[in-house]
């Protein structure tokens, strides 16, 4: 970037030119737009850059200072983050401007006359940097005049005052290409496709571990340069040592010194000090995941979110106000309408490395006790939400990991969360979760608890989904023995673990040992929870599967309807289990040329789980493989052609050993 710039006569921008300013072209078109959009009589509406501090604000405003000067006869730059510096600042306009009353003793003159400078003069730019009291700098505004005011501030609401512009966090490769040229490995005026492959990757991902901020990406390219090291050697010293290296400061490039860690460090203690329950917000979402943390995590784990707290998340006015202290300092947003908050990573970083091994020990419990408290069903009319848990119930289950945290509270979590995520087809983040989670309640309940019995029947699940039969039938064998001898041969448990056990021998081909399992559950169910409940439909639906595996059409058919009319009844016509029932008895029409009746059974189990499902789930492909063999089965290859390709897609992106791959009528019913 040159130097090479035209500036107005008026000039008293302390600082020199970024040479390695990357990106934001779309950000200085906009604040450009919005400061020339009404400029002809009046003054015209102050603009504010807002954002995290590091995030670039004073260098945005430094680049549009120097690339727009030229159109301007003054340009002026004032420190605004006290009265003190303000008055110093102004003070030295006044000696720059040669105006009569810059030696006055009393400063209050000196700032009279800027005002009256500005206002009876046009054509000027007055930044100020660093403003985060609006009462403190509402004195030193013009109020009339013809010219352009630009504020910096981490204050997220300007009161009116300003339009608000947000500086964003860099996209991966810009913040690459920013690193490349502070580090010297390419110029600063090339571009990222200039660089070797090797190094735009491994620059690609510095930024996003660096999460996009510039001033950590600058830190970054200086260490390198002034070490120097290889950008495969920093990336693995910052993922070991990341404490120190958020904490250093290049010394060539002396303009904005600071490290990311010092920038925060004052903002933290202001909102500790203002508001300790702020401070603790802050705590709590530095262990969640970063995104989209919502406000129910809030409000469901409240009473395991500490003394200090505990009492206000559950109050909305000092939730607000709790919001309103962090949000001064832009440490993080708040989505009033997704009702989520989100946090740079680097924000979650330099909280946690400046936390004891002590704090960071009982703010891990805390978190996994409060996301416990909010992932509590997985009831398929609670998957919404759910899915908006869930990022932070895997965070959680990182914490658990890495703490070695063996705690009822952490198995419980990663249980419902393996259940989950089992429900969706995602086997494979499944199964270490409930490894996980049985592991847990072995160690603390003991290997014949009944929780233990659950959990390895959650576990014997998914492998049976993915296929894993020999892994799934020791856990089934010893799920029911431990349920047999807690509970005694009729609990509801009991046909659970059968029947269940009975769906792991029918997908194997064991029939006979199936069907004796199937009728003993059928028994307890019909027994102990009569005709119409979901459990019994369940073993009914299964029991008919069996019939149709062995040929005997007659005796399935009025077992799936019985099933179907249940789930009809109780889930409602758009519940996944629900096409599940009709899908299955498509496919017995189906095997007896029913085509009639096979077909718009076919169509409605499709249309019910792409839309409650998903269309990349595992049963959607199912469903678009059966609908294609209805319709290759009746020489329609036209229709046929493109559902089969479109199963294929889907399978083929799960993987060769996900169940998908296996029997049509694998599909059944599990009880938990």
């Amino acid at each position: 970037m040159s130097d090479a710039v035209v500036l107005p006569l008026i000039w008293n921008i302390p600082y020199r030119r970024n040479p390695f300013f990357t990106g934001r072209e779309e950000l200085l078109n906009r604040l450009h737009d919005s400061l020339y959009a009404d400029n002809i009589a009046t003054l015209t509406q102050p603009q504010g850059i807002s954002g995290l501090g590091g995030i670039g604000k004073t260098q945005t405003a430094l680049e549009y200072a120097y690339r727009y000067g030229a159109n301007y006869d003054a340009v002026f730059w004032v420190q605004a983050d006290s009265a003190a510096a303000l008055v110093s600042s102004y003070v030295t306009l006044a000696h720059l401007l040669r105006l009569p009353e810059r030696d006055e003793q009393d400063q209050r003159i000196i700032v009279e006359a800027i005002l009256r400078w500005l206002r009876v003069h046009t054509g000027w730019l007055l930044v100020f940097d660093s403003m985060d009291n609006f009462s403190v700098v509402e004195p030193f505004l013009p109020k009339a005049g013809r010219g352009h005011i630009l504020f910096t501030t981490r204050a997220y609401a300007f009161g009116g005052i300003a339009q608000r512009l947000e500086v964003p966090q860099m996209e991966p490769e810009t913040g690459a290409l920013l690193l490349l040229r502070r580090a010297s490995i390419l110029p600063v005026e090339s571009l990222l496709d200039t660089a070797t492959r090797n190094d735009r990757s491994v620059a690609c991902d510095i930024s996003q571990e660096l999460d996009g901020l510039p001033l950590a990406l600058d830190q970054a390219g200086a260490y390198i340069k002034e070490t120097p090291c290889l950008l495969m050697d920093y990336l693995a010293r910052y993922r070991t040592r990341r404490q120190d290296l958020l904490q250093a400061r290049g010394s060539l490039y002396q303009d904005y010194p600071a490290s990311v860690a010092t920038t925060w460090s004052l903002s933290f203690e202001n909102v500790c000090q203002i508001n300790p329950a702020a401070a603790e917000l802050l705590n709590f979402c530095a262990f969640l995941a970063p995104d989209a943390i919502p406000e129910e995590l809030l409000i469901s784990g409240a009473s395991h979110l500490g003394p200090v707290l505990s009492p206000v998340v559950t109050n909305p006015l000092q939730l607000d106000q709790v919001c309103k202290e962090v949000l001064r300092y832009s440490l993080f947003q708040r989505e009033a309408d997704a009702r989520t908050l989100t946090i740079h990573r680097l924000v979650q970083a330099v909280l946690k490395d400046a936390m004891s091994e002590k704090v960071q020990d009982e703010w891990a419990r805390r978190t996994i006790y409060a996301v416990n408290a909010t992932f509590t069903s997985v009831d398929f009319t609670l998957w919404q939400q759910c899915e908006r848990c869930l990022p932070h119930a895997l965070a959680c289950a990182e914490l658990i990991e890495q703490g070695n945290l063996a705690l009822l509270e952490a198995a419980s979590l990663l249980y419902r969360v393996g259940w989950y995520l089992d429900d969706r087809g995602r086997y494979s983040q499944a199964v270490s979760l409930d490894e996980r989670a049985l592991s847990i309640y072995e160690q603390q309940l003991g290997p014949e608890h009944l929780d233990t019995a659950s959990s390895i029947n959650n576990l014997a699940g998914v492998y049976k989904n993915q296929g894993r039969h020999e892994q799934a039938e020791p856990l089934l064998l010893r799920a029911l023995s431990i349920r047999e001898q807690q509970l005694g041969p009729e609990h509801l448990d009991i046909a659970n673990s059968c029947n269940n056990l009975a769906e792991l021998y029918r997908v194997q081909g064991k029939y006979e040992q199936a069907e004796s399992l199937y009728r003993r559950a059928l028994s307890i169910y019909e027994q102990q929870l009569g005709p119409e409940h979901l459990d019994t439909a369940t073993t009914l639906h299964n029991l008919a599967l069996l019939y149709h595996h062995r040929g005997k059409y007659e005796q399935a058919e009025p077992l799936l309807t019985q099933a179907l009319s249940v789930y009809e009844q109780r889930l409602g016509p758009e519940h996944p289990d629900t096409a599940q029932s009709l899908n299955n008895l498509a496919l017995l029409y189906l095997v007896q040329k029913k085509y009639e009746q096979a077909g718009p059974l076919l169509m409605r189990a499709l249309s019910i789980r792409e839309q409650q499902l998903g269309p990349e789930h595992p049963d959607t492909a199912q469903s678009l493989n059966n609908l294609a063999g209805f319709y290759h089965d009746q020489r329609m290859y036209e229709q046929a052609e493109p559902l089969y390709q479109q199963a294929l897609a889907i399978r083929e992106q799960l993987g060769p050993e996900h169940p998908g791959h296996r029997s049509e009528l694998e599909q059944s019913g599990w009880v938990l």
